[in-house]
């Protein structure tokens, strides 16, 4: 592929409204061309924890094929570059719906505009579905993190929780230790891809309908995400298993605070429904 062919690259940060904040995601709005090897050096070449690339579009049915990659691998779904390539979208070809065909599988988006012209999207995720860890997993991973059982909170106990992708989840029993992340980045990595995991969703509660949380990333070749729309989806999933969900009900999550991005993510979840609702906005990065 040389410059000439080379496709344009929107560059997006997802879950915020200022470009200093949320979590960066390359979007290819023309990617149709383009095979696999050469999605993953745009991808690396961009440099940020994922890049989408719109393999397919209808614009009269607003439909799109979306593939996703790190700079290091392929990803089935992520939930930060999807709404980048929704607001994308949306910011060209109007708000309202849309629907991504995703290797993970079908994901609907709604964009609509704010009070003050920003869209912001949200995605309703496949079905999600989460288990509890087992002890090895949970022993392996801790040892990664320099973490130990004393650090989690009991009332939130360790769980592997799908919506597209796996993620473990731990609950920290307090603030300070989420903040004090420094982790083994190879044997982390090394840990998740043994397992399937495509981040490690770290999160403390604040109250019962708001959380912090960090993610990282290292299987991606990134050493933290500053949001993550698919791990949220996955908690919201979580939360519904442990029955902590009752009602239909809105959590607020806060991340990427601790590496100066701060992201804020909302996510919707019905007991009665497995699909999980997430909402943010996007806007793009210049210069």
């Amino acid at each position: 592929m040389t410059s000439s062919t080379a496709p344009d690259v929107l560059r997006y940060t997802a879950f915020t409204s200022h470009p200093d904040g949320g979590n960066r995601a390359g979007v290819v709005l023309d990617a149709a061309s383009l095979d696999e090897q050469q999605m993953r050096a745009i991808a690396a070449e961009v440099g940020y924890s994922e890049t989408a690339f719109v393999t397919s579009r209808d614009e009269r049915r607003r439909r799109f094929a979306l593939r996703y990659f790190s700079p290091l691998a392929e990803v089935a779904f992520c939930g930060h570059a999807t709404v980048a390539a929704a607001v994308a979208l949306a910011e060209r070809i109007g708000p309202g719906e849309l629907a991504f065909d995703t290797p993970a599988g079908e994901i609907l988006m709604m964009t609509a505009t704010d009070g003050h012209g920003a869209v912001r999207a949200t995605l309703t995720s496949v079905p999600t579905r989460s288990r509890p860890a087992r002890t090895a997993e949970v022993d392996t991973t801790l040892t990664a993190l320099g973490w130990t059982r004393t650090d989690l909170d009991p009332t939130l106990p360790p769980h592997v929780a799908f919506a597209g992708n796996e993620h473990l989840v731990l609950a920290a029993g307090s603030r300070a230790r989420l903040a004090d992340l420094d982790y083994d980045f190879e044997a982390l990595a090394a840990v998740m891809r043994v397992h399937g995991w495509t981040t490690v969703h770290l999160v403390w509660r604040e109250s019962g309908d708001r959380f912090h949380a960090r993610d990282p990333f290292p299987v991606g070749g990134v050493v933290e995400d500053a949001a993550t729309g698919a791990a949220a989806a996955a908690f919201g999933g979580y939360l519904r298993t442990l029955g902590l969900v009752t009602a239909p009900s809105v959590i607020s999550i806060r991340q990427g605070e601790d590496m100066g991005r701060p992201s804020d993510l909302t996510v919707e979840v019905d007991p009665h429904d497995a699909r999980v609702r997430v909402t943010g906005h996007a806007v793009p990065i210049t210069g």
